[in-house]
């Protein structure tokens, strides 16, 4: 089913942990960009499996550097969202959310392989390393992970972003000199 939320969990995660270094909206958008192919496979019944194409890594840096492109115009919407959510700092938090072309293309295609791989994880029909139609990563997974471990991972990891969340947007103690207090030195 595509735009399933499974993917949010570990994307958001990994998107505030490496906010210094991605662009958190384009990273986690990818995910959605990504599963278009599903939805247009699914839609006009095309014949062949769903996660095809795009659900490779040569196919899916494509996907993700055009979303990054589509993407880059959107940036005062992104940079009004960053601000509803206070993750508009990095390590001030004032500083505003400055996105940038390459930023947000390395961010699409970042985006976009995490989502290929938490999908051949999970779907036998996924061949990561297209054009060899051979490697499976479910394959060399499955015989490990019974049942639905990889939806139970991704759903602890969304619990993990609420916690890391809130250490990102709780209060930071002043850090400026004059505020500190000081013990007088003796003569």
């Amino acid at each position: 089913m595509p735009f399933t939320p499974y993917h949010f969990g570990p994307s958001l995660f990994a998107g505030l942990v490496l906010r210094k270094w991605l662009d958190i909206p384009v990273f986690v958008l990818a995910n959605v960009a990504v599963d278009i192919e599903v939805l247009i496979v699914a839609v006009f019944n095309l014949g062949y499996p769903v996660h095809r194409y795009c659900h490779t890594l040569l196919i899916g840096a494509v996907v993700g550097a055009a979303w990054g492109l589509v993407a880059y115009p959107l940036r005062p919407l992104f940079t009004r969202t960053m601000r509803v959510f206070r993750l508009h700092g990095v390590s001030r938090p004032l500083r505003d959310y400055e996105p940038t072309l390459r930023k947000m293309i390395i961010s699409g295609v970042l985006g976009v392989w995490f989502h290929v791989l938490i999908d051949a994880l999970q779907h036998r029909d996924m061949k990561i390393l297209w054009p060899n139609k051979t490697f499976s990563l479910w394959k060399l997974v499955h015989p490990y992970a019974a049942g639905n471990r990889v939806e139970h991972v991704c759903v602890l990891f969304f619990l993990a972003t609420i916690v890391v969340y809130g250490f990102i947007i709780a209060p930071r103690r002043s850090e400026d000199p004059a505020q500190k207090h000081t013990e007088p030195t003796p003569p």
